[in-house]
């Protein structure tokens, strides 16, 4: 624009010049390959698929891996419906590696008030505590419930996903989501603050048989 009026170009010229380079500065950014977004949600089944070891804490549901499809379908009935989908892959990862030659060993705690919440109904929820006892006989799988008369407890409303990988062959992962985002935690210090109060959880938790026995009671109470 300033050559133009320096070089005394008549100004229709000049501005269809300029017109014509910003087509083109337009034209270059829209054929430009966009990088894709990375989203932890849409990876974590892949993380489930190749770790050996995952320590699960759940604040207000029953660990996705353990979900039965109604149930699923009810605590994201306010969310995404993508995310109903992820979930259900997330399940069938687990699914998939509890049947094979090396099942992942899934350490779980969540609060009492997970078994008495009635997500999906008396039905849906009842089926889901029976299959929790189901789950709780396979070799690999522990299940430990934090009874509500403990009162306050580390981690309160912070669920997380830490997850173990073969050899070291990948550092330790810790996974969080909200209704907002989704992420992973790789900084050493990060993941040993949650290792810290996932041992904190497991010492406040019955034991596994204490836990069965309070699943099969609030089974027979639904």
């Amino acid at each position: 624009m300033a050559l133009g009026y320096v070089y005394k170009v008549p100004t229709p010229e000049w501005q269809f010049v300029t017109s014509q380079a910003q087509h083109a500065g337009d034209l270059r950014a829209f054929q430009q390959p966009q990088t894709a977004i990375f989203d932890p949600a849409e990876d974590f089944p892949l993380l489930i698929a190749e770790a050996t070891r995952l320590r699960t804490f759940t604040a207000d549901t029953v660990p996705t891996v353990f979900q039965l499809a109604d149930y699923t379908t009810a605590t994201v009935r306010w969310d995404d419906p993508a995310k109903a989908a992820r979930l259900s892959r997330v399940r069938e990862t687990w699914l998939t590696r509890s049947s094979d030659n090396d099942p992942l060993a899934v350490e779980a705690v969540f609060p009492e008030s997970v078994l008495r919440q009635v997500v999906g109904g008396r039905r849906v929820l009842k089926a889901q505590l029976l299959h929790l006892m189901e789950v709780s006989e396979l070799p690999k799988v522990s299940l430990r419930v934090i009874p509500n008369s403990t009162g306050a407890h580390p981690a309160m409303g912070c669920p997380f996903s830490w997850l173990g990988f073969p050899h070291r062959r990948h550092n330790d992962v810790v996974y969080t989501e909200t209704f907002l985002r989704s992420e992973y935690l790789e900084n050493y210090d990060q993941v040993e603050q949650v290792a810290e109060r996932f041992i904190a959880l497991q010492t406040l938790a019955l034991n596994e048989d204490d836990t069965l026995e309070l699943i099969a009671e609030a089974a027979v109470r639904v």
